[in-house]
């Protein structure tokens, strides 16, 4: 759903506003809110998550984030899954991460849901790589196929079970087949 407000809005605006659920984001000065995650959506994106902060997280290489708030480069979006090397997660005067990242991730990914549309998720990974991040992937559960976005903004897909998806350099450690990434749908 896109809201236009009576006026228009600025980011600062926008940030000042109360949460919604699902997650509104700001897009090019509008109000887009995210669809709500349905079961096929809430199975992937939990178990992605937890997969890679098991496998990331406990040698503090990188730690993986569900539905974070990332404002950068004017826009404030929520990816369905964000991972943050280490040594960038934001943290506040106690060495506690931060509420607010600032940043755009190092990996986003995301998860396309039923009627959501395809080319507001590619215009989002595509602005993240443009600020930095270094690997976006698009997880279509229907489909069953993952488009990898790489940080030269070329673009590969991967639908065979044993396909192995690439990672960021970083996330090396990790690893993830389209079949074990699908088979959790049947779990």
């Amino acid at each position: 759903m896109v809201q236009a407000p009576n006026k228009p809005l600025t980011l600062e605006e926008f940030l000042k506003l109360p949460e919604t659920k699902p997650a509104s984001e700001f897009i090019d000065g509008k109000i887009i809110q995210k669809p709500m995650p349905q079961g096929k959506h809430s199975t992937v994106q939990l178990d992605i998550g937890t997969d890679i902060n098991l496998v990331l997280k406990p040698r503090h290489i990188a730690r993986a984030y569900s539905e974070l708030r990332c404002t950068f480069g004017g826009k404030s979006i929520v990816p369905d899954v964000t991972v943050f090397t280490w040594k960038r997660i934001p943290r506040d005067e106690n060495g506690e991460v931060s509420n607010t990242f600032k940043i755009a991730p190092d990996w986003t990914i995301e998860i396309l849901s039923p009627e959501q549309s395809q080319t507001k998720v590619v215009r989002n990974i595509l602005h993240c790589l443009a600020h930095g991040t270094q690997m976006g992937w698009l997880i279509d559960p229907d489909e069953k196929l993952v488009f990898v976005y790489f940080a030269n903004r070329t673009i590969a897909v991967f639908e065979e079970d044993n396909d192995s998806l690439p990672v960021p350099d970083f996330a090396e450690s990790f690893s993830l087949t389209v079949g074990k990434l699908f088979s959790w749908l049947n779990e």
